[in-house]
C-alpha cells in the first residue's frame, strides 16, 4: 500500500530577500529544519530563511471547485518562439542551452543529496524497489535507472518513482 503525506507548501525568504519555496509535512516539520539549519536559499546559501507573507487561496465568486485555478499562460507565450528552443522529447534539461544558472544550482544540489542519502542501485532500481515494496529489503531510499515504461508500471504497481534531471555534478 502505498503511503501518502499531505504537504504544507510554504513560500520562503531570506535575509537578502531571495524568495523560494519549500513543503514540509507540517510546520513543527519546517520549524525543525529550520534551527537545524537543513534549509538553505538556493541563491545565496544562506541558512538563516523564514516564511514568507503568503497571499491566501481564495476562489472567485461562484468557483466550483474549492481549489481550483485557472491555467495561467507559460511566460514565453509573449516571446517569439524562435527565442527559446522547445525541449524535444528524450533531450535533458542539462542539454537546454538557456537554462538559468541558478536552477542548474538547485539541481546540481538535488543530485548531491540524492547521492549522499541514497542507495544506487543502477539498472536494478526497478527490481530493487519492488523488493523493498514487498518487504524483502530494507525501506531505504534508491536511486538507478529504469525504462519509461518500467516506471510507470512500477506506479501502477503502487510504488512511488520520480524522475530527476540528473545534471553534471557542480563540481565537474
Amino acid at each position: 500500500m502505498p503511503i501518502f503525506w499531505i504537504m504544507i507548501h510554504y513560500q520562503l525568504r531570506c535575509p537578502a530577500d531571495h524568495g523560494f519555496d519549500g513543503w514540509f509535512v507540517d510546520s513543527a516539520g519546517f520549524e525543525k529544519q529550520v534551527a537545524a539549519g537543513l534549509i538553505a536559499c538556493p541563491r545565496c546559501g544562506d541558512v538563516k530563511v523564514e516564511r514568507a507573507l503568503m497571499a491566501p487561496a481564495v476562489p472567485r465568486k461562484g468557483a466550483p471547485a474549492r481549489n481550483r485555478r485557472e491555467p495561467e499562460a507559460p511566460a514565453e507565450a509573449a516571446a517569439p518562439a524562435e527565442a527559446k528552443p522547445p525541449a524535444k522529447p528524450g533531450q535533458t534539461v542539462a542539454s537546454i542551452p538557456d537554462m538559468p544558472a541558478e536552477m542548474r544550482a538547485m539541481l546540481q544540489k538535488l543530485r548531491a543529496e540524492v547521492e549522499a542519502r541514497c542507495d544506487y542501485v543502477g539498472n536494478e532500481f526497478a527490481a530493487e524497489a519492488r523488493r523493498i515494496k514487498s518487504g524483502e529489503r530494507e525501506g531505504r531510499g534508491i536511486y538507478g535507472e529504469t525504462s519509461p515504461e518500467e516506471a510507470e508500471v512500477l506506479a501502477e504497481e503502487g510504488i512511488g518513482v520520480s524522475r530527476i534531471p540528473w545534471l553534471p555534478r557542480a563540481d565537474s
